[in-house]
């Protein structure tokens, strides 16, 4: 019993703490943000795919990287380590910027009549509980939300003001 509400606190507080993060970074990076939201709402497959390979691409270069310097030196283990880290910390700003614009898509389209705050507060809230849902949110929603949002964070980098 005591595993379930354990549970439930820690996704509330995720929730909370994602929603904080898509707020500010919407209100930093307005104009990224922007043109990522134009990317995605043009061209969703498109977006997708690009995601999806550029994740995979990237991914698997970090990881060779982290599993060559398990085995390696110290000083070649920092060679190889530091470059993995900033291709994972690039990888998470592009889902960060992503992110940010999937769930003001989604603002637009549940919640048209609110404030911009509220409405990007509660469709964070939304996409964060439908993310959670067991095997289909964790499988499906949330890679298909990721690598999108990878994807039109990377055509809206090449997007014409």
């Amino acid at each position: 019993m005591t595993d379930i509400l354990r549970t439930t606190f820690i996704i509330l507080v995720l929730t909370i703490t994602l929603a904080a993060y898509f707020l500010v970074i919407g209100a930093l990076f307005t104009n990224r943000v922007a043109k990522t939201q134009t990317s995605l709402s043009l061209t969703p497959g498109r977006s997708f795919g690009l995601g999806m390979v550029n994740f995979f691409f990237f991914g698997l270069i970090a990881a060779v990287m982290f599993s060559l310097a398990e085995n390696a030196g110290s000083f070649v283990k920092g060679i190889l380590t530091i470059p993995a880290l900033l291709i994972l910390a690039f990888l998470s700003v592009l889902l960060s910027i992503g992110l940010t614009a999937t769930v003001q898509h989604l603002a637009e389209r549940l919640f048209p009549d609110m404030s911009a705050w509220k409405r990007n507060l509660w469709s964070s809230v939304i996409l964060c509980i439908a993310c959670a849902l067991p095997f289909i949110g964790w499988f499906l929603l949330l890679p298909y939300v990721a690598f999108t949002g990878i994807g039109a964070t990377i055509l809206g980098f090449f997007q014409k003001s």
